[in-house]
């Protein structure tokens, strides 16, 4: 079951253990700002080889700018067998919009 998480609890979630935060956006999204624990894998890469982004056992949430392709994500490595699995709800401008921190790509800050 993929489970929808709001901004400050995957804040909290951050501080007490290991999760892999995945951002599915395309590469000009990423490059606008993205959560400093976050690593870019844009969601077509992900649909071709799920598996190869994946490690069993660990707590990983999906990101994307609202939460729409996050949850597809979410849902195909849920069908791959994956437990532990969250949604960050409302995506990235939700988290920018209650103040949560963004890193900005260098070459976007230029």
């Amino acid at each position: 079951m993929v489970i929808a998480l709001a901004p400050a609890d995957l804040a909290e979630l951050l501080l007490v253990g290991p999760v892999d935060v995945i951002d599915v956006r395309d590469h000009d999204e990423w490059a606008t700002g993205h959560l400093a624990a976050a690593r870019h894998v844009p969601l077509a890469q992900f649909r071709d080889n799920p598996e190869a982004f994946l490690e069993r056992g660990v707590t990983t949430v999906f990101v994307c700018a609202k939460g729409v392709r996050s949850m597809q994500a979410a849902k195909l490595a849920e069908r791959f067998g994956y437990e532990r699995l969250f949604n960050l709800d409302g995506g990235t401008k939700e988290w920018a919009r209650i103040g949560m921190p963004i890193v900005l790509d260098a070459r976007a800050a230029a």
